[in-house]
């Protein structure tokens, strides 16, 4: 696989370069102003790199999930704004995705400009399962650009035109961000330094089942918490309340534990509320006692010393998916004390992406305390897993 490294040795100055990025940050849905700017920033490296070398850069990027056609309300208006406060130059959005406008500014990009084009899912054919629909989008993003940087490892497992299809019609290349994923992925997965510890949290044991199995044989401990934690503990024969549970995935978590006897860990105490509000009556009562009436929103204070004292001998641990429901206050310092634990692991300490990266984020914990932040969510669980991720085979092509 070529890197940005080596596209640089072979100088890129005046070549238009169609960067891939990960864009796709959160907004308030009121004022659209961006909540959480950690994906554009970490996109930083590769795109300084392309201008100080005097490349002219086109970037694409998605926002959301629209239906196959322009929607103001995903546009990356936002997005070009912030990219262009950080970056200390304009950043103009172009009207369409790789349409006339799209044409008309990359032809007129001069050495070290940046161009953003329109979100790329604005195009149908950006998604299609039909490989001609992608491949005449290939075509066109490829008509604007000399060279292909892939970025967005939070996008390599979509088999997407901007991902997948314009790879094979343009010389393609790694960019830092994507490079570094992968550096840190293989050392979790190919003799990770032991003990090897994985944090799992999120909603549902469904989204994690496959990852949960894959990593089983190469963990020393599986913690487990967040809403996925209690249909383990109804595996283990506690009454959960109200709390999230999907029955039809019990019997699999009660094969789980037998398999993995004390490797998996689970929560000795939660704090529960009588609903999901930033106001309601909150109780912290051991994992065997949840009131019938009541649903558990967060670990509680005996776990994070639990889960602390699994992380304290620790030289590798994967850290996915908060404890509880960290937006809201009473139920954020589950995630709080174990993001900390994590963050004091001497070691390769990897937040997985997704929610993990933003708690850490939003709980105004120090970033640069983590050996690494991904930008993948399920990409990078889809790496562990073992699977092909399409946007990485082309570029290995």
């Amino acid at each position: 696989m070529r890197s940005l490294d080596d596209l640089l040795a072979e100088g890129v100055s005046g070549r238009r370069v169609l960067l891939r990025a990960d864009l796709n940050v959160p907004l308030d849905k009121s004022t659209r102003e961006i909540t959480d700017d950690g994906r554009i920033r970490a996109s930083l490296p590769t795109v300084q790199a392309l201008r100080e070398a005097g490349a002219r850069v086109l970037v694409a990027a998605h926002l959301g999930r629209p239906k196959g056609a322009p929607d103001p309300q995903f546009s990356l208006a936002p997005v070009a704004a912030r990219l262009g406060e950080l970056l200390g130059a304009p950043v103009p959005l172009a009207a369409d995705v790789a349409r006339d406008d799209a044409s008309a500014r990359a032809a007129a990009l001069g050495d070290g400009d940046v161009l953003l084009l329109e979100n790329v899912r604005f195009e149908a054919a950006e998604t299609s399962k039909d490989d001609a629909e992608r491949g005449e989008l290939a075509d066109r993003f490829a008509a604007l650009a000399d060279v292909y940087v892939d970025d967005a490892f939070g996008a390599v497992h979509r088999k997407h035109a901007s991902v997948f299809d314009v790879a094979e019609r343009l010389p393609h290349y790694a960019g830092r961000l994507v490079a570094r994923e992968l550096d840190v992925l293989r050392r979790l997965t190919t003799e990770p330094e032991r003990p090897y510890v994985v944090v799992l949290g999120g909603s549902k044991v469904s989204d994690k089942l496959a990852v949960i199995e894959a990593l089983l044989p190469k963990v020393d401990r599986l913690l487990v918490g967040g809403g996925m934690c209690f249909t383990f503990l109804s595996a283990q024969g506690h009454g959960v309340g109200k709390s999230l549970l999907e029955a039809d995935q019990v019997d699999t978590c009660r094969r789980l534990l037998a398999e993995a006897g004390d490797r998996i860990v689970l929560p000795v105490d939660v704090v529960c509320a009588p609903e999901f509000a930033a106001d309601a009556p909150t109780a912290t009562v051991a994992v065997d006692r949840i009131p019938d009436d009541q649903m558990g929103l967060d670990v509680g204070p005996r776990t994070v010393e639990l889960f602390g004292t699994e992380l304290g001998d620790a030289r590798t641990v994967f850290w996915n998916g908060p404890m509880g429901v960290f937006e809201l206050a009473p139920f954020q310092e589950g995630t709080r004390g174990v993001a900390a634990a994590v963050a004091a692991v001497d070691g390769l300490s990897v937040v997985g992406g997704g929610d993990s990266a933003a708690a850490v984020r939003q709980l105004g914990l120090d970033e640069g305390a983590y050996g690494h932040i991904s930008t993948g969510g399920g990409a990078s669980l889809e790496y562990l897993e073992g699977r092909e991720l399409p946007g990485l085979a082309v570029l290995a092509d």
